[in-house]
């Protein structure tokens, strides 16, 4: 064990490099290696020093140039050479970032895995709008779901549930179950009306966003053409930011929300 290195698990946040924390821009600076995915934003790339050598093994929409298990692998072949790895990943790496998986196999293989997290994407691009994913009033809970499953399935999960209108939800990585998912939710009581949000490359300047309904949010993602990894937030407190954007809103990076009609 002593000439094992070490594992940091670094959450990059949303893609803002004034978003990241303190201890993973430390962390960045020291790796001997950083082993980063797609969503890790080249502004926070170019925080990577000269010196540190950089593997990308980034996934896509119906690409996985480097599945799963290669991670895994590359990830134990560099720890047992005894560097120093950050595994970097865009937002939270306890997030859907599959970061539970490799700290699980890393551990299995008597590696030292440490987790730093980093701001979701859900904080960060609510933020940028000043919208409360809770609200005492609107919404007295937040859920995070997923868009798809290892099968590339809609989540087999509690709808009745999720249709509370009580309910704040952020969706990851739905834009290609985004219909199936509107609909179900509907078919199970929550209201057509229900204020909805599509966000495209959160936090960057080039963030752009459409704000409607959960009955239009499917067409109005598809109409609005994003260029980017898209997040989609649904419920009451969403309407407020109509409200909201009625003042200067303080964010430099943030650009006009566009409602549907």
């Amino acid at each position: 064990m002593a000439d094992t290195g070490r594992v940091y698990l670094v959450g990059a946040g949303p893609g803002d490099p004034e978003l990241l924390t303190l201890k993973a821009l430390r962390l960045i600076e020291a790796a001997d290696v950083v082993v980063y995915d797609r969503l890790v934003s080249p502004q926070i790339l170019a925080l990577v020093p000269e010196s540190v050598s950089r593997i990308d093994v980034g996934k896509r929409p119906g690409s996985h140039p480097v599945p799963q298990d290669s991670i895994n692998e590359i990830l134990l072949k560099l720890a047992r050479s005894g560097q120093k790895v950050v595994r970097l990943k865009g937002g939270d790496p306890m997030i859907f970032g599959r970061g539970g998986e490799e700290a699980a196999m890393l551990a299995a293989h008597g590696i030292s895995v440490e987790t730093v997290p980093g701001i979701t994407a859900a904080q960060g691009c609510a933020a940028t709008l000043n919208l409360p994913l809770t609200h005492r009033n609107l919404s007295q809970s937040l859920i995070y779901l997923t868009g798809h499953t290892v099968e590339n399935q809609i989540p087999d999960i509690d709808w009745k549930n999720l249709a509370n209108k009580n309910n704040t939800l952020v969706i990851y990585m739905g834009a290609a179950k985004i219909t199936q998912i509107t609909d179900n939710l509907m078919a199970n009581g929550l209201s057509s009306q229900t204020p909805a949000l599509a966000i495209c490359n959160g936090t960057l300047d080039r963030q752009a966003q459409v704000l409607g309904t959960v009955a239009t949010l499917a067409a109005d993602a598809r109409e609005a053409e994003f260029d980017g990894p898209v997040l989609f937030i649904l419920g009451r407190s969403v309407g407020l930011i109509s409200e909201m954007n009625k003042m200067d809103l303080s964010h430099e990076n943030s650009s006009s929300v566009v409602a549907s009609n």
